[in-house]
């Protein structure tokens, strides 16, 4: 990492510093160059058990949903959109948020489809869990929340969800944070075998690719969840308050079908909606992404995840890659949330 970017992060956590503390930012809390190949970006990262909540949630109308979020930051500020993955929720980014809102960004943390108290309008509506339904939905979020333009940032299926986004709507954004890097992927990939050691790691995919797998993630979805985030995040210390605050976001009643439907299509075991067909189209063809980008990953990743040097070159704008040091796993956000904010300053003065 460059000596400017030491001095920028130095500078930008002692301003946020003080700012979360004397400012009411819409959450509480208790306590740059192109590059053609991936740098190994050594950040470490500082672990600790945050108290933090968001101080209240909203809700709007947007598309075939009413989303729940939760905003952080001055309302003119410039747009970040910060998308969860499964079996996570927005607590993800509630460490975050004021980082970046005191920053002066206005800071969109959504439940996606499935999560939380996000809702379909319509009973009639497929609880469809396909990517590019996920990434229409945050387009549409944009839309009903007036917002032109948003630096976008993600993991697991929010990277693939603000990928999709930066591939197809280039023009809604402004610059991309992805951890794992590009997770665009196609029916067709899918069906090819993987190596047997990479096929185990996708278990509870073919899991759900059965009824009993449905059956028991809705008999066991917290502890199903909380498998899952021992697994991937092998080091993470996190205590029974942080896995409930966040698993309550799993009793949505349409948690079950959204996620299991999106395990399905991707192994072709299911059908899209039709709506979706041309973007599926394009995706399939693994387009490359030319908005300036910062990929990263945790040291102790332990969720299936692809080597930095595979997507390098997906990237044609100006890219960087981080790899996040001091025991860092799947969800990268919520056990390093400096290095995360730090990366979206950053992307955006790219």
């Amino acid at each position: 990492m460059t000596e400017e970017i030491n001095h920028q992060r130095r500078r930008f956590f002692g301003v946020a510093a003080m700012a979360v503390a004397a400012v009411e930012l819409g959450t509480t809390a208790t306590a740059s160059a192109q590059s053609p190949q991936p740098t190994a970006a050594e950040a470490p990262a500082v672990k600790t058990r945050s108290k933090a909540s968001f101080a209240g949630l909203k809700q709007v109308k947007a598309g075939v949903l009413d989303i729940g979020y939760a905003e952080a930051g001055p309302a003119n500020g410039p747009a970040v959109l910060l998308l969860h993955g499964w079996p996570y929720d927005i607590y993800s980014f509630v460490d975050v948020a004021p980082l970046l809102a005191s920053a002066g960004y206005r800071v969109i943390v959504p439940y996606l489809r499935g999560y939380g108290t996000t809702r379909f309008l319509s009973k009639d509506t497929p609880r469809n869990g396909q990517q590019a339904a996920l990434a229409a939905d945050m387009i549409a979020l944009m839309d009903a929340l007036g917002i032109e333009k948003a630096i976008v940032a993600g993991y697991d299926w929010g990277a693939r969800t603000v990928n999709i986004m930066a591939a197809l709507w280039p023009e809604r954004c402004k610059a991309m944070v992805s951890v794992s890097g590009y997770l665009i992927g196609s029916q067709e990939a899918n069906r090819k075998p993987l190596p047997p050691k990479a096929e185990q790691a996708w278990w509870y995919q073919f899991y759900f690719a059965t009824e009993r797998g449905r059956l028991g993630y809705e008999a066991n979805r917290h502890e199903f969840a909380k498998l899952i985030w021992q697994t991937a995040s092998p080091t993470w210390d996190f205590d029974d308050a942080t896995f409930d605050r966040s698993a309550a976001a799993f009793d949505n009643p349409d948690h079950v079908e959204v996620v299991v439907h999106n395990y399905r299509w991707r192994l072709g075991l299911v059908d899209g909606e039709a709506k979706y067909d041309a973007y599926e189209e394009r995706l399939a063809k693994g387009p490359m992404i030319s908005i300036p980008t910062i990929t990263m990953e945790g040291d102790k990743n332990g969720a299936p995840h692809p080597e930095p040097s595979a997507y390098a070159g997906k990237f044609s704008g100006r890219y960087e890659h981080r790899t996040i040091s001091g025991g860092i796993g799947h969800n990268l956000p919520q056990e390093a949330p400096e290095a995360f904010a730090q990366a979206v300053l950053d992307v955006d003065r790219m």
